[in-house]
């Protein structure tokens, strides 16, 4: 499943509530890092929102290791918009494309269910910077792998899901 929105659209609460109706051993598989004292903030009210059902794990780069080892059913990556920056920022073209590739077949062969959170940034102005519309357009195309692989896809609007697929 890929959920997708601007943001604050409730993409991460829909997600967490969809993990919940699928069962009870859910893993959470984080992205952000906690750069400043907002993003800490940000991450433990998450956690606590979230609560204790779900295990979660603080990874921001390689998703596909961390699927292919759980023992979980169900698994929500919170968020393919900050996987994908910090790609962008710490791995070369070759390698970031390596690891998109590789998460995309791990997710293609997981036996469980997948909720995949990500934004979309396509829809405002073409970014000023070149590093920027480089970004907007990777992820627009990822955005578009993973929602192709997903038997259900949804956008967020003001905290409403619009069932796409």
């Amino acid at each position: 499943m890929l959920v997708t929105g601007g943001v604050k659209s409730g993409k991460s609460r829909f997600a967490v509530e969809m993990a919940r109706k699928l069962g009870e051993e859910i893993l959470f598989i984080a992205t952000a890092r906690p750069i400043d004292a907002e993003m800490r903030e940000k991450i433990e009210r998450h956690k606590k929102e979230r609560g204790k059902e779900f295990i979660t794990i603080e990874e921001p780069i390689k998703l596909a290791e961390i699927l292919k080892e759980t023992v979980y059913p169900i698994a929500v990556i919170d968020c393919i918009t900050l996987w994908l920056s910090n790609l962008f920022f710490e791995l070369p073209d070759d390698q970031r494309q390596k690891e998109i590739m590789d998460f995309i077949e791990t997710a293609m062969e997981f036996k469980g269910h997948i909720i995949t959170v990500s934004n979309e940034v396509g829809w405002g102005i073409i970014p000023e910077n070149r590093l920027s519309r480089l970004y907007q357009e990777e992820l627009g195309m990822v955005n578009q792998k993973i929602a192709s692989i997903c038997s259900e896809v949804y956008l967020l609007v003001s905290g409403i899901p619009l069932r796409l697929k």
